[in-house]
């Protein structure tokens, strides 16, 4: 009887940890919400989507938009880059077949920026960087034929 106990609390145990890690609104692996309420975006996408400009977008390592994929992002949307450099630097990335579509306005750009810059939804600038501020992160790569 204890030995069945201890199997069930065990199974019981995981199944709440694999429920609770699953995250409905992100189609990308490792997807979830983070500091204030940024949505971190992480791996391939599985699914076409569109980032709204309700929310800060952060981008954790590599995010790709392989082929057969299409992210959509609406103006006045902000993206913002995890600190890193080099091979492992945060970027978003448009494989081969993949599409990006995103078209930004003078009143509502679409802007690609760092977790360092403190700008908030509706702003058009943050305060706290200046225009040396670069090689924060990886940027945008477009991979077309």
């Amino acid at each position: 009887m204890k030995k069945l106990s201890f199997n069930l609390l065990i199974t019981l145990s995981l199944m709440a940890a694999f429920f609770s890690a699953c995250d409905d609104d992100s189609p990308t692996t490792g997807g979830s919400t983070g500091p204030a309420d940024n949505v971190i975006k992480t791996g391939d996408l599985i699914a076409s989507q569109t980032w709204s400009n309700d929310s800060i977008y952060e981008l954790s390592g590599k995010v790709v938009v392989p082929d057969g994929i299409t992210l959509t992002i609406e103006p006045g949307t902000i993206i913002k880059g995890q600190d890193d450099d080099g091979a492992s630097a945060s970027a978003l990335v448009v494989a081969r077949g993949g599409k990006l579509m995103a078209e930004g306005t003078e009143a509502d750009p679409i802007i690609f920026t760092s977790v360092l810059d403190n700008i908030e939804i509706g702003q058009l600038a943050g305060t706290n960087l200046e225009k040396e501020d670069n090689k924060k992160w990886g940027g945008v790569i477009i991979l077309g034929r």
